[in-house]
């Protein structure tokens, strides 16, 4: 391998890189409250964000006993409609 090939490798590595620690990943946070049931946010999240009832049911849990949990990850775009849909159903719900 030639210097200059080398130098290419490690240049495209390096935007790799880049590319990898700049991108906005951020997380649709929903937090607990004493006035919805499991039920209605398992059926939330299984309409809304597409989960499974399994997976719904444990992330209900989880709200439940630590108060909050990430739901969804990705951009903030994607998730935006995602947040607004989950509050227009009377959760509480950001991303962060």
């Amino acid at each position: 391998m030639t210097q200059e090939t080398k130098s290419m490798f490690e240049f495209e590595e390096s935007v790799l890189l880049q590319e990898v620690t700049t991108t906005d990943i951020s997380e649709l946070i929903v937090y607990n409250d004493d006035f919805i049931t499991f039920d209605w946010v398992i059926t939330c999240f299984i309409d809304i964000l597409g989960h499974s009832s399994e997976q719904s049911e444990q992330l209900a849990y989880i709200i439940h006993y630590t108060g909050k949990a990430a739901v969804k990850v990705g951009s903030a775009d994607i998730l935006q409609p995602y947040k607004e849909a989950l509050i227009e159903r009377g959760l509480s719900a950001v991303i962060a």
